[in-house]
């Protein structure tokens, strides 16, 4: 493959400019910048083709496939190739504080123009890997909940074995100390570690602390930004939370933002830096009916609801945001030390807290919405992975954290399905390769699934074979939702929701009453 570099340097240098990544006059230095990293004399300059691309992903391949043949690039691989391709893209960047400035000059006039610019910047630059998101497998499913997402993840990188290898030859660094401190903005990373030169964040204040937004190089839906503390602190559920959640909200009313839990099993992939997410994206969650609605004495001028959705939500919405998360935080405090042995909920185990709460704030038609959601992990002999965890029999398509996205009402789902899924789908068309699904060690973990599915349809065809396998996927995830939720939606579930309804309206009132003796 005879790769003329400075062809592919030109395109990048035209991506660049029609991104708005720099200016006209910033040509030659970015034409020198790449030739110094390439190790070349001189820049040879070619003639190209207008291009209108919507990702710069064709023309770093040939750069990069250009970078391996030609001994400069140590190993083909996904882990060598973007640590090269963020150190290109990162000649083309505007400085962090140039972006930072763009950024607050545009929120003056108008918040969705500052979060678009910065969005987009990040897409430009490749930080947000959009050719890598459209590989992901995506649909939705009509449930009883609503149409819920459904995503077999299959944009981030596999393990590269001759990283892996260096990497255990490497020194142990700490710095930065985890994949969300603002020390990555501008680190060239190592192979146990993504670059970020091409990184940018945008710090601003909740309650009076400094806190980022950033958005997600592998993002699961429009806009997902990551919100994350300047300091390096373990994520905990406190007032704070609500307190921030319902501010960001307010800076930013077009997105959602929300946390994972703070315990093990109910919680994200990091637990150790404080952080929530958020986007531009509206959920099936969030278009959840309220089934029960009550009131509280003292917060009056908060709407209180229980939504139908599989996991159980406690909704408050109202006009005054402190008044919102102070509610909050009593909801909060009722359910780390609330226990129903009828449906199995134990807020400990001796001194181990089992109960916490999943938030996520919205605005509404103006109003502020906090919605509580109700987690324990608590795990038992039967349940080993969680009680409130989906259970083994659906382990074949989950079995990992349900997290704050899953929670919304999107399944991130293993790459592992993409295959499996095909095989299933192959053998229910051809009766004769039924029993592959028996005796193959991948596909044995569906047998039961696959055995339900051809006994429930009639006819299966390749006209309707597509669908059907999604459908049933989303359902089996909707069963998933299910078993994270605490209160079920049975006629017992219904006796126990309805009976912690009325605990938490006792025990708010009572002191919302004391706080009144107190005055």
């Amino acid at each position: 493959m005879n790769i003329n570099i400075y062809i592919e340097f030109e395109r990048l240098v035209n991506y660049g400019l029609r991104h708005n990544l720099f200016e006209e006059e910033d040509k030659t230095y970015i034409r020198n910048s790449l030739i110094e990293l390439f190790k070349l004399d001189e820049y040879i300059f070619e003639e190209v083709d207008d291009e209108n691309l919507e990702n710069v992903t064709p023309i770093l391949n040939n750069i990069l496939d250009y970078a391996f043949e030609n001994g400069i690039l140590e190993s083909n691989s996904s882990v060598y190739r973007d640590l090269l391709d963020t150190k290109i893209m990162s000649l083309l960047m505007p400085r962090p504080s140039q972006v930072i400035k763009e950024f607050k000059c545009k929120y003056k006039d108008d918040k969705k123009s500052a979060t678009d610019y910065f969005y987009n910047l990040s897409k430009a630059c490749d930080y947000v890997r959009t050719d890598r998101i459209a590989q992901n497998m995506t649909w939705k499913t009509s449930t009883e909940y609503g149409d819920i997402d459904i995503t077999i993840n299959l944009s981030k990188p596999e393990k590269d074995p001759k990283a892996i290898a260096a990497a255990k030859n490497m020194k142990s660094a700490s710095y930065p100390k985890c994949l969300l401190c603002k020390e990555n903005v501008g680190y060239a990373g190592r192979v146990n570690h993504p670059a970020r030169q091409n990184l940018r964040i945008i710090p601003f204040n909740l309650s009076n602390e400094e806190w980022n937004l950033q958005y997600s190089p592998y993002s699961y839906y429009n806009e997902h930004c990551i919100v994350f503390s300047s300091e390096h602190e373990p994520m905990f559920i406190s007032k704070k939370t609500f307190d921030r959640n319902l501010e960001f909200v307010e800076k930013f009313p077009h997105y959602f933002i929300g946390s994972n839990a703070d315990l093990p099993i109910v919680g994200g992939s990091i637990l150790t830096h404080d952080h929530y997410q958020g986007g531009r994206y509206e959920f099936a969650m969030a278009k959840a009916k309220d089934v029960f609605t009550f009131d509280i004495k003292g917060y009056e001028n908060i709407k209180i609801s229980m939504i139908k959705w599989p996991l159980s939500v406690v909704r408050i919405r109202g006009d005054d945001r402190r008044e919102l998360s102070e509610l909050g935080e009593k909801i909060l405090s009722h359910w780390k030390n609330y226990s129903d042995k009828e449906v199995d909920i134990h807020a400990y185990t001796d001194k181990t807290p089992h109960n916490t709460i999943t938030p996520i704030a919205r605005k509404r038609d103006n109003k502020f919405e906090l919605d509580l959601v109700l987690r324990n992990n608590r795990t038992s002999e039967e349940h080993p992975d969680g009680i409130f965890h989906p259970h083994k029999e659906l382990h074949h398509i989950k079995k990992e954290n349900i997290g704050l996205i899953e929670v919304l009402g999107l399944a991130v789902l293993p790459a592992r399905l993409k295959d499996e899924l095909a095989n299933i789908k192959e053998c229910l068309l051809d009766d004769s390769k039924a029993n592959i699904v028996e005796d193959d060690d991948n596909l044995r973990i569906h047998l039961e699934w696959f055995n339900e599915i051809k006994s429930k349809y009639n006819e299966i065809n390749k006209d309707n074979i597509d669908y059907i396998i999604e459908d049933e996927v989303g359902l089996v995830f909707s069963k998933v939702l299910e078993h994270c939720g605490v209160f079920k939606w049975d006629d017992d579930g219904k006796k126990a929701m309805e009976k912690y309804m009325n605990d938490l309206k006792l025990y708010v009132e009572s002191l919302v009453g004391e706080m009144y003796e107190m005055c």
